[in-house]
């Protein structure tokens, strides 16, 4: 963990400078956020856009010190090109699942690479399941721990957090990784089942109607 790639450096400086221009422009940002009404109104940028927008410097930070610790041992086993559709497909696949969930709350805004980071993660647990994250934690049990947590942040409201962008992003990464790269499924098919579980537990509540 902690390579700082070329791609790892260009997404890094496109969120800083578009970030920055959300915070001195608030036209700008308006236009560009995550917005279930602007969805509606046709304005499907805001999909992709507002993964690189963040609310202020703190929030910025800490997505991208979290990208740059995890990127390289994602690139390290998909390459630049396995690495960006990852990153993007996370972006969106947590965008759209804040979709499916706020469809009906006309104003309801979200923003940040979280999701795309999240995914980004969430690859690298799989390559690695063992990998120490936050003081010695397996990054399985973090992983895992992390989307119930998500879970539950998303049944009940929990802080002003897009926990439903943070779990898409796990599931677009989680996907995504399993598509580029199937010989998991014969390496590692035990932590593969493993991290499925928190998308199963998502699944069955929501058929069930608990979320």
């Amino acid at each position: 963990m902690g390579n700082l790639d070329v791609i790892t450096i260009v997404i890094i400086a496109a969120n800083v400078l578009i970030s920055y221009k959300g915070f001195n422009d608030f036209g700008f940002f308006e236009k560009y956020k995550f917005n279930v009404g602007g969805l509606k109104r046709g304005e499907q940028i805001r999909m992709f856009s507002s993964g690189f927008l963040h609310v202020d410097m703190q929030h910025l930070l800490f997505n991208m010190i979290t990208l740059y610790f995890f990127s390289g041992l994602v690139i390290y086993h998909l390459g630049v090109t396995g690495f960006l559709t990852v990153y993007i497909g996370s972006l969106l696949v947590g965008n759209f699942l804040s979709y499916y969930f706020h469809k009906n709350e006309y104003h309801y805004s979200a923003v940040g690479a979280s999701g795309a980071v999240m995914g980004v993660i969430y690859s690298a647990i799989l390559f690695d399941p063992m990998m120490e994250i936050n003081f010695f934690i397996p990054g399985f049990v973090f992983g895992i721990g992390y989307l119930l947590y998500s879970i539950y942040g998303m049944k009940k409201r929990i802080g002003n957090i897009g926990h439903d962008a943070h779990f898409g992003g796990a599931v677009g990464g989680y996907i995504l990784t399993l598509i580029l790269a199937p010989s998991l499924f014969e390496t590692s098919l035990f932590f593969v089942g493993l991290l499925a579980i928190p998308i199963i537990i998502l699944f069955v509540m929501q058929r069930m109607g608990k979320i």
